[in-house]
């Protein structure tokens, strides 16, 4: 069975990408930022990371260094309202596998995932 960590500020979407992840057969753990996300990502070697970029105390591109450095083969998306060119660039040179910005259509995400792991 996959892992996938799920690492956003946001309850509703924790909630979710939750739900709509594990109804597809995933494992999923969850994160409320990064710090929390890097101890679960330690514990559990998620196949993917879902990540936000903007959350408190760790922001999602130093997840994003942290994994790229320490679990190459973990694939990264990142899920943000971060839309601006240089973001998207800038999360892209950071080795993200995926960039997608909010909001986003959950039957999208889903098959990108899948695409990405299976």
């Amino acid at each position: 069975m996959n892992k996938i960590l799920i690492v956003d500020d946001e309850p509703n979407i924790l909630l979710s990408l939750e739900f709509l992840f594990k109804k597809e057969g995933y494992r999923v753990f969850i994160a409320r930022d990064g710090e929390e996300a890097m101890g679960i990502i330690k514990e559990n070697g998620p196949d993917l990371v879902i990540l936000d970029i903007m959350m408190p105390k760790v922001d999602g591109y130093e997840v994003c260094r942290y994994l790229k450095k320490n679990h190459k083969n973990v694939k990264v998306v990142f899920l943000t309202a971060k839309s601006k060119q240089q973001d998207i660039q800038k999360g892209m040179e950071m080795g993200a596998d995926l960039y997608l910005t909010k909001p986003f259509s959950t039957k999208d995400l889903v098959n990108k995932v899948k695409g990405l792991i299976n």
